[in-house]
């Protein structure tokens, strides 16, 4: 389903309104390839509204995450990064060294963890997982400084 119907049927099945603002915020998630925090987002939603303000842009991250259109991780960090809900699994691994976030899509680690679960009787709902380490260009520069 197109992610701009999910939006709309998301805020008026609960009886939300789908003001400019909120419509915003998440078009600008869309259109991101990138993990952003709510600064990032503000600012890129900033140069679409010059009106709009971060307090706007925080309460239209929380509406749209309880309506599961946007998901939230931490990415290693102490703060959350957003994206729209995708419609295959993914997970990140975030280099440590230079902060690229790598989004890595894989079947065989969800069926996986999905039969562990199965094994001990578990129903899985959803998978939250942490990677980190060194991209491969880090770990080439780190290479490179050693010998």
């Amino acid at each position: 389903m197109n992610q701009e119907i999910q939006l709309f049927e998301a805020i008026h099945t609960r009886g939300g309104r789908l003001t400019r603002q909120r419509r915003l915020v998440f078009e600008v998630l869309k259109d991101s390839h990138d993990h952003l925090d709510a600064e990032a987002l503000f600012e890129r939603a900033k140069e679409r509204d010059p009106n709009i303000s971060l307090a706007t842009v925080y309460r239209s991250l929380a509406i749209l995450k309880e309506y599961g259109l946007v998901e939230e991780h931490r990415l290693g960090e102490n703060h959350g990064h957003f994206e729209t809900i995708q419609e295959s699994p993914h997970y990140h691994f975030t280099c440590q060294e230079c902060g690229q976030v790598i989004e890595m899509k894989t079947e065989q680690l969800e069926r996986y963890l999905r039969e562990l679960c199965e094994a001990d009787g578990l129903l899985l709902s959803s998978i939250s997982l942490n990677i980190s380490g060194l991209c491969s260009d880090c770990q080439r520069r780190s290479d490179d400084t050693t010998e």
